[in-house]
């Protein structure tokens, strides 16, 4: 095995969520970005939940929980609309929005 390039670029975490917040599907790193900001919701809410539960107010409660059911339910149909539809490599968005350097050559070679 050789040290040269590879055939597939490298990319940052953050130029794949910035690439995947513009094309079509959904990348690898985009759907981690989601996770984590799904887990830190969670963090938040699960803070709110014990405070409510603190201040013994009832009404808090049932809100913040219903804000739990909705921020759950909504990852989980996230979820298995991924694990139905499947993620798309960063090339492949590339390549759907021309982005690549093998696309750049074939249009400049059809406008000749």
């Amino acid at each position: 095995m050789e040290g040269g390039p590879s055939n597939k670029e490298r990319f940052s975490s953050a130029e794949a969520v910035m690439l995947g917040a513009l094309a079509p599907g959904v990348n690898g790193p985009t759907w981690n970005t989601v996770k984590i900001a799904f887990l830190m919701l969670g963090v938040c809410l699960a803070a709110m939940l014990s405070l409510a539960f603190s201040f013994s107010d009832s009404s808090l409660i049932f809100h913040v929980t219903f804000l739990v059911l909705i921020a759950a339910v909504l990852f989980v149909l996230l979820s298995s609309f991924l694990a139905e539809t499947g993620l798309v490599s960063v090339e492949h968005q590339m390549q759907e929005m021309g982005l690549t350097k093998e696309d750049v050559g074939d249009k400049s070679n059809k406008s000749n």
